[in-house]
């Protein structure tokens, strides 16, 4: 009879204790607290972005990508390019609202910019755990390499 009852605390104990547990699914606490992030320089890697059709932009050019509006806020991404390479990624603006997301987006988002600085276009991987971001991410950066090549 005890085990019984041990077992049976145990199992109400566990399932309190999991209803309880606060998730990141809870949204950020606040939407309109972004920060600007710049990482990575230099350039490693060659090759245009986009058709080759167009003109080259001019040393130094930047470029920043439409906002893309996540379920934790919004992403937008500015390139530097000096003609037709990057050089340089800025994430302008990130979710950023709890511990959570900034806990996430340090570690993912100079692991994005250097991947697109390495591959020199939008094919990059996501950052596992960092879904959201990585996607909101990519399309803004896609959106800014859409202005070069137009």
């Amino acid at each position: 009879m005890k085990k019984i009852v041990l077992v049976l605390a145990g199992t109400v104990s566990v399932v309190v204790l999991l209803f309880g547990y606060d998730t990141s699914t809870s949204g950020p606490l606040s939407t309109g607290s972004q920060t600007s992030v710049v990482s990575g320089s230099g350039a490693t890697g060659s090759g245009a972005s986009g058709s080759g059709t167009t003109a080259a932009p001019a040393a130094g050019t930047t470029v920043t990508g439409d906002t893309a509006q996540t379920q934790w806020g919004p992403v937008q991404v500015e390139l530097t390019l000096d003609g037709s390479t990057i050089t340089d990624v800025s994430v302008v603006q990130y979710p950023n609202g709890n511990g959570r997301d900034q806990e996430i987006n340090s570690y993912a988002l100079p692991i994005l910019v250097q991947e697109t600085i390495d591959a020199q276009s939008a094919d990059i991987d996501m950052v596992s755990g960092a879904t959201v971001t990585s996607t909101g991410y990519v399309q803004s950066l896609q959106s800014a390499i859409d202005q070069v090549s137009a």
